[in-house]
């Protein structure tokens, strides 16, 4: 008979994943398609995984051996609480406290503690103490309950830990790979199976889905403790004899061996790739040219830099080169090179509105406006002199200079151009 059907499986979702943009590429193989930008998990995979799951579970608890249930977000608290309870196995479905394996010491002198809170509010210990001591010890006792209070029939590590969603509970799986415990784990479409040695692809975020698998894992359980009361002992053993032990230690050994050669060969995948990106090739010299597309261009300022520059980090790179000569090529200068001598200025052309260089120009503290402009002559005649027609010009109307004839006198001449000035105008400027 199977452990689980198709069927079963689909009513309580275990086929969906995590949106298309949410997903990890180490599940593609487990990944059947695409619905709605959703992944649908491969189920008849998944099938396949159980049965491998519970196979392994089975076998390890008809040995003696203890299995830890872990979950806890809100959708697999209650599942792990129920079925981890049903079979007799510890649990941790409210927080998993660092340590809890890998300083598995301390975590017992607290569950110790724990236990002896409880033996003193039964024997009426607490009564009889103040009641300020009384509530304190009580706190204490209601926190170490609620974190630590499926854990108290765990007097040894676990032989196996069972965990749902182990992306939340990434800091339980990882402390499981340093001590080389196998982990059996539901895997979602957005976490890494390399981390887990008996994946089973599915939903881990619903709760029908959650309660069918640690059900399934329950009854593995229940099953390899019937299989060990049938040896003709009542209940499973709890000291196992020298030959079981030995086997069973060998059989650890094996799983933690494994566990250890996946991170030895992920940290040295790890490792290459890194070193592939840092350290130079073997055929160039030990100082070379930056690599290709490492030197940086500034289009405002025409400056490119190389890496040594310590401007480098923070320029914003509108171009890219290969080389220092191709940067130079397109017209780009080193960081640290001199900047080009400016040429010097043009002098300004004058705008058609503006005097000629020879007409008198304004005062050095006033600007000419471009409309109040008058006709005056070029040059201020001579005193018995007239001026002539063809040498006016436009000039600005402000106020002259000191030595320039007044406004009065650099009005229009007369309709008769000809006229000369008056005798008595050149006696009185004599």
């Amino acid at each position: 008979m199977a452990v689980i059907t198709m069927r079963q499986m689909l009513e309580a979702g275990v086929h969906f994943g995590h949106q298309t943009r949410r997903w990890n590429p180490k599940m593609k193989r487990f990944i059947f398609g695409e619905r709605n930008g959703i992944y649908i998990i491969d189920l008849e995979q998944t099938l396949g995984r159980v049965e491998k799951a519970y196979e392994y579970v089975r076998d390890l608890v008809a040995g003696g051996g203890i299995i830890l249930f872990v979950g806890t977000k809100k959708q697999a608290q209650d599942p792990v609480r129920s079925y981890a309870e049903k079979c007799g196995m510890p649990f941790v479905n409210e927080r998993w406290l660092g340590g809890m394996l890998t300083n598995f010491d301390t975590i017992s002198k607290r569950v110790a503690k724990m236990l002896d809170y409880e033996r003193m509010q039964a024997s009426g210990e607490f009564e009889a103490m103040p009641k300020k001591e009384a509530l304190l010890l009580t706190r204490e006792m209601a926190k170490l309950q609620r974190n630590l209070g499926g854990l108290r029939g765990l007097g040894k590590k676990p032989d196996a830990v069972f965990v749902l969603d182990t992306k939340k509970e990434h800091i339980a799986v990882t402390e499981a790979n340093k001590l080389g415990i196998p982990v059996v784990a539901v895997v979602d479409t957005n976490v890494d199976p390399e981390l887990v040695q008996y994946p089973i692809p599915g939903n881990d975020d619903a709760i029908r889905a959650n309660s069918l698998l640690a059900r399934v894992i329950a009854d593995a359980v229940e099953e390899g403790r019937f299989i060990a009361a049938k040896r003709d002992r009542a209940t499973a053993p709890l000291v196992r004899s020298a030959e079981q032990e030995a086997e069973f230690a060998a059989q650890q050994a094996e799983a933690r061996n494994e566990a250890a050669r996946a991170q030895a060969d992920r940290e040295a995948r790890l490792a290459s790739v890194q070193t592939a990106t840092d350290t130079p090739a073997d055929d160039e010299p030990a100082v070379a040219e930056p690599a290709v597309g490492e030197i940086k261009g500034n289009s405002d300022s025409m400056v490119y830099h190389t890496p040594d520059s310590p401007y480098y980090e923070r320029t914003q790179a509108e171009a890219w080169f290969a080389t220092e000569d191709d940067a130079f090529a397109a017209g780009y200068r080193r960081w640290d090179a001199p900047q080009p001598d400016v040429a010097p200025a043009v002098e300004a052309t004058p705008a058609a509105n503006e005097a000629p260089a020879e007409a008198a120009a304004p005062a050095a503290d006033e600007a000419p406006a471009d409309d109040d402009v008058v006709e005056v002559p070029a040059e201020a005649p001579a005193a018995d002199e007239a001026p002539a027609d063809d040498d006016l010009v436009e000039v600005p109307a402000e106020a002259p200079a000191a030595d320039e004839p007044s406004a009065e006198d650099e009005a229009a001449p007369a309709a008769d151009a000809d006229a000369t000035p008056a005798a008595d105008d050149t006696d009185t400027n004599d």
